[in-house]
């Protein structure tokens, strides 16, 4: 089989580059093309250069739906307006689009639903193995454990992102709520100031640190009677993420259209 050529979009962001550098290393892929928005000082740039490798004939260009139509996947971790849009150029192109944005809301959501109709769409709020388990793991601990034991989710990353709580714990607490059989966006408590209140029963809280170049740090702390259990994921290199979303792609070269997580990829029947 050929190589998987893949688009990587937001080619300039930190992100973007790490993702052109991933693919530049992994086996069986290789960079198709690279988009950055309209109007950025990069466009026309070489996309190897760019990610600190030798020139790779790939240029920056922001016309995506050309590029779109001569590749089988893109890797996505743009803004929630954005990726809804390449989601639909994605749909048009009946190629896989992978998706690891953060901060969507449910209007987002319902969009990448539509586009899995046409496209096979792979989205997590972590791809890496290790938050992955980490969530199956919760699942299993939350089901166990029942209501009569408090879940909350603390994380923390670099003082640059933009978004809270971050798409990891958002996808830990989904796994706690499947885990108790209830909704999350019923049972979530994610802002706590001032006079709150006692704790309501069943809640899955929240906590969002700031600060420095932190990676990413997530703790799911199960507070029982006289004892507590905390399950921990430390990332510290971005590059993990960056080979998750190529993994997922090549998982997904020649699957039938539908909206997928990185428990499908990895085979975790729990989530």
């Amino acid at each position: 089989m050929t190589d998987m050529r893949l688009v990587v979009v937001g080619a300039a962001g930190r992100m973007g580059r790490m993702l052109i550098r991933a693919v530049h290393e992994a086996p069986g892929c290789v960079l198709s093309a690279a988009i950055e928005r309209p109007g950025s000082p990069l466009l026309g740039a070489d996309a190897g250069v760019l990610a600190g490798l030798p020139a790779s004939g790939v240029v920056v260009t922001d016309d995506a739906l050309p590029a779109f139509v001569e590749a089988e996947g893109v890797l996505d971790f743009t803004m929630p307006d954005a990726t809804v849009a390449f989601a639909a150029l994605a749909a048009q192109a009946r190629i896989v689009h992978v998706v690891g944005t953060t901060g969507m809301e449910p209007a987002h959501l319902s969009k990448l639903e539509a586009a899995g109709r046409h496209a096979a769409i792979i989205r997590s709020g972590n791809m890496s193995l290790g938050v992955n388990l980490l969530a199956a793991l919760v699942c299993k601990v939350a089901a166990t454990l029942g209501t009569d034991w408090d879940i909350e989710i603390a994380e923390m990353h670099h003082r640059m992102k933009v978004d809270a709580p971050s798409g990891t714990a958002v996808l830990l607490g989904e796994a706690a709520a499947q885990g108790r059989a209830v909704d999350l966006a019923k049972t979530r408590v994610a802002v706590r100031d001032g006079q709150t209140g006692a704790r309501p029963a069943g809640a899955i809280g929240f906590a969002a640190l700031r600060g420095g170049t932190v990676v990413g740090d997530h703790k799911v702390i199960f507070a029982g009677q006289g004892e507590r259990l905390e399950l921990s994921h430390i990332a510290e290199d971005r590059g993990l993420f960056a080979q998750g979303a190529i993994k997922a792609a090549l998982w997904g070269r020649g699957r039938k259209p539908g909206l997928y997580s990185m428990a499908d990829v990895l085979g975790l029947d729990s989530l």
